[in-house]
């Protein structure tokens, strides 16, 4: 009896988790195996082919929504990177102890509860933000968009492995002659590189995948991934979207793949 138990313990959470597995990846690879078909009719296979590949690259527009999109993601990575690191490394120097802790809980409280809000919520905050200082929507707009989305990932892991630096390497340098600069680049930096590069991975593929702060700060004339694929599957379903999908899922693949093999999660989940 206590055998039968302890099989059943086993196989249901497998069995759970393979079926959750199998409902979030199987429309992936069905959209990657119909990207080869020869056919343009989906549930349709004719035989294998590469023209909506070719289709996807003679394409300017797509092409022009995806250039957009790698320089959005890239430019607000690098802020959310710089903003986060200012954030966490500045509120550990910054001077008036006596309000620190106050201004820790503060500011902080801020980040964290960003990662899990729907993301409507503060794309339409930040839209109401950029009308009432009448700033343009454009590539600002968005990238600042994604920017703010994006501290709410990067605030949190930079500040984790922070608090897990010995501060004894920083009052050491400090003590030796070194300036906050120097501290900063040669011993901080070095130190907390991994999970700079994990957060950066994980910005630039939320800032890739993101509709609705493109959606809504984007404006008329700027036209990223998500929405180049919004506005032509209102219309009609082409093709070559299933080449262009194929290709960003391989991308992010392959970010993952780099992810591993560096072992970076590893080190920023052991100093977490």
């Amino acid at each position: 009896m206590v055998e039968k138990r302890s099989i059943f313990s086993r196989t249901i959470p497998q069995l759970f988790f393979g079926i959750v597995y199998l409902f979030m990846y199987l429309p992936i690879v069905a959209l990657t195996i119909y990207s080869f078909n020869e056919s343009g009719v989906s549930l349709g296979w004719t035989g294998f082919s590469l023209k909506w590949y070719s289709k996807m690259l003679e394409s300017n527009d797509m092409l022009a929504a995806l250039w957009t999109s790698l320089v959005i993601a890239t430019a607000s990575t690098f802020f959310s990177i710089l903003f986060g690191l200012l954030v966490v490394v500045g509120s550990k120097w910054w001077p008036g102890n006596e309000y620190r802790k106050i201004g820790k809980k503060l500011l902080f409280g801020v980040f964290y509860p960003s990662a899990v809000l729907p993301e409507i919520v503060p794309a339409v905050a930040l839209l109401s933000f950029f009308v009432f200082i009448s700033a343009p929507l454009g590539y600002f707009s968005t990238i600042a968009g994604h920017a703010v989305i994006g501290l709410g990932v990067t605030v949190p892991l930079i500040r984790s492995r922070f608090l897990e630096l010995d501060p004894f390497l920083t009052e050491a340098s400090l003590d030796l002659g070194a300036s906050y600069i120097q501290t900063f680049f040669r011993v901080l930096l070095p130190l907390m590189s991994p999970t700079l590069l994990a957060a950066s991975f994980i910005v630039f593929t939320i800032s890739l995948d993101d509709f609705f702060i493109a959606f809504f700060c984007a404006g008329p004339a700027l036209d990223t991934v998500s929405l180049y694929v919004y506005a032509q599957v209102r219309t009609v379903i082409d093709p070559s979207i299933n080449a262009l999908s194929a290709c960003l899922f391989i991308l992010s693949i392959f970010l993952a793949f780099i992810l591993v093999r560096s072992k970076v999660m590893d080190k920023v989940v052991s100093n977490g």
